[in-house]
């Protein structure tokens, strides 16, 4: 990015940079360039990235993200938003929802995760034997 388009970020309010990670499976380099080409002419696309082995295409510019994901399908290929987070960002990676064995390394699927409350019964007897309890029963 230039410095002129980095300068006019600070003064133009109506800039919404965003950006947009779209899913495609590519198999060759012919596939990886028509996906590129069909987003990289889009207005207000400054930056077009194709990771074929994680089946990702990140777009970065001002763009609608509904507009990319159209034109990605355009080519012939199916093609879904990004799905995927780093594992690190969810309390429970492997639930039944979150775990994907074709999620790039270190990811899982974005899913809501569930969370017991804090009064139910079940949570109440785990934390009767859990390591952050210092009163929980312990045998030595």
């Amino acid at each position: 990015m230039g410095a002129l388009d980095y300068l006019s970020n600070f003064f133009n309010a109506t800039s919404t940079r965003s950006r947009i990670e779209i899913k495609v499976k590519m198999d060759c380099d012919g596939c990886e360039r028509r996906v590129k080409n069909s987003v990289k002419s889009m207005k207000g696309v400054k930056s077009v990235e194709v990771n074929r082995k994680q089946s990702r295409v990140t777009v970065s510019g001002n763009v609608d993200p509904n507009k990319v994901l159209k034109n990605v399908k355009s080519t012939g290929k199916r093609a879904e938003f990004w799905p995927y987070i780093p594992y690190n960002l969810v309390s429970y990676p492997y639930v039944a929802q979150a775990y994907d064995k074709r999620a790039p390394a270190g990811h899982v699927k974005n899913v809501v995760q569930a969370v017991a409350a804090h009064n139910t019964t079940d949570e109440h007897i785990t934390h009767l034997f859990s390591d952050d309890n210092p009163n929980a029963c312990s045998i030595m």
